[in-house]
């Protein structure tokens, strides 16, 4: 019979949602879940649905299993699909490294089987349309779509990916990197002046030499960094960080220096060192006071990002050729205004250490300077939820308050209803929550939580 029980309803298809999901149908059988994806394609968003296979995943394969019980299963995946002599697959002394897009195929895949699964009633829902609204109701909410639908649902999990920042360059030539189209067929008379100098920039690096731009590529950030690349590292025991490293930022680097110097000595490098933290920088990120997590992110953020975020070595060949050949240049410089002119952007850019600022002429300007803040966003679902008071920023407005359950906390500092989230959207409350690794046992985790509340409330109800 059909059933009579409320779906819940997970908002983004991205891997957090995706994954969310597939947990979840799989421990509410007598409960749908509705998945809402307003993108094109589902298990993609922004990360994997790029089809560049200079692409690649800044994480080993061998450790971008989806399921945190089953440590091999994409290993195991590219074994049975045999594409280990293909452009989507780099092996290299480091390890070997997918492409991103590759990875997208292996999460839809994942998706069409619990689509297929063959237990009676559909479990998983797919809603290809944007959620804008959650509205409070008996039960649950009321979801509202961009299409002018509503559904109602038990419960909501907000797996909203990386938000865009809104704080990028004011300008008509100023353009997202994951949107192909503006960088075709542009003349190599003016540079492209990319704005951040991370993963994000090396990935638009790539995907303009594909679409044979030969002009110049100017990336400026703040500190001029570039992510390091990986290299063969071997294990490395979790440190054992002493009380007054867990409490002050400058001691903890101290104590990481001295670990790193150890590992040296050893035959190891920094490498394995910050791997080993994988486990335990959750914790050391809680356990900072409040003045020392903002320390953290004021000093120490940008650094940190390049060590534990590294490049596989073939994007890192990618850049090296191209700054080798005069084609990449890097400065640690920031934006300090742009002025719109027939055909270019006139950028005054104001270089660290610099009495006075240059300009430059640039045809194109790409925003690749990281995730948005919550407390910035103009995502519309958020402000709306916002607005409802259901929802509140952490305490730095990187992302959204939570309980350790991931329940989602009013502005009254309530956690009552049925709203949870996990993945980036938990990086002031966890920091790391960000890559597969991370978010594969967050999204196992929330399902036993939500599959508990959802049971618990319809006991209730029965009677």
């Amino acid at each position: 019979m059909p059933t009579t029980l409320r779906p819940v309803a997970v908002i983004g298809a991205g891997f957090s949602g995706t994954m969310a999901a597939i947990h979840l149908s799989r421990l509410m059988p007598e409960r749908p879940v509705l998945l809402c994806e307003k993108a094109d394609a589902f298990a993609r968003g922004l990360a994997y649905a790029t089809s560049n296979t200079d692409h690649l995943l800044n994480v080993r394969a061998a450790n971008m299993s989806a399921f945190p019980d089953q440590p091999r299963h994409f290993e195991q995946w590219l074994e049975r699909c045999g594409l280990d002599d293909l452009a989507s697959i780099r092996t290299t002394p480091a390890g070997v490294f997918a492409a991103r897009g590759l990875y997208g195929r292996y999460l839809t895949e994942l998706l069409v089987a619990t689509l297929s699964e063959p237990d009676g009633a559909p479990r998983l829902i797919l809603e290809n349309d944007e959620a804008v609204d959650l509205t409070p109701c008996d039960d649950g909410f009321r979801l509202t779509l961009a299409g002018g639908r509503t559904r109602m649902v038990a419960g909501a999990v907000l797996a909203c990916g990386n938000l865009r920042s809104p704080r990028g360059p004011r300008s008509r030539y100023a353009i997202s990197p994951w949107d192909p189209t503006p960088l075709a067929d542009l003349p190599a008379d003016r540079p492209i002046l990319i704005v951040g100098t991370g993963l994000t920039m090396i990935d638009t690096v790539a995907a303009l030499r594909h679409r044979e731009f030969a002009g110049p590529i100017l990336a400026v950030s703040r500190h001029g960094l570039l992510p390091r690349v990986h290299a063969p590292a071997v294990p490395w025991p979790v440190p054992d960080f002493p009380a007054e490293a867990r409490r002050s930022v400058p001691a903890m680097l101290r104590f990481l220096r001295a670990e790193a110097a150890r590992a040296s000595a050893a035959g190891a490098d920094w490498r394995s060192v910050i791997d080993a933290l994988r486990g335990v920088s959750i914790d050391l990120w809680r356990g900072l006071p409040p003045a020392e997590q903002r320390r953290f992110l004021r000093h120490v953020r940008s650094f940190w990002d390049v060590h534990r975020h590294r490049m596989a070595p073939p994007a890192a060949e990618i850049c090296a050729r191209e700054r080798g050949l005069g084609r990449l240049s890097v400065l640690r410089a920031r934006v300090e205004a742009v002025a719109d002119r027939p055909g270019y952007a006139e950028v005054t850019l104001r270089e660290r250490g610099a009495a006075g600022t240059s300009r430059i002429e640039a045809q194109r300007i790409i925003d690749a300077s990281g995730v948005g803040r919550v407390a910035d966003t103009d995502d519309l679902l958020l402000r709306r939820l916002m607005a409802h008071g259901l929802i509140q920023p952490d305490t730095f407005g990187l992302g959204l308050a939570v309980t350790d359950d991931f329940t989602l906390v009013d502005q009254h500092g309530g956690s009552h209803r049925p709203l949870w989230t996990l993945g980036p959207l938990l990086r002031g409350t966890l920091w790391e929550c960000t890559a597969v690794p991370d978010i594969r046992f967050q999204a196992a985790a929330l399902a036993r939580t939500v599959s508990e509340r959802l049971q618990q409330g319809a006991a209730v109800a029965a009677g």
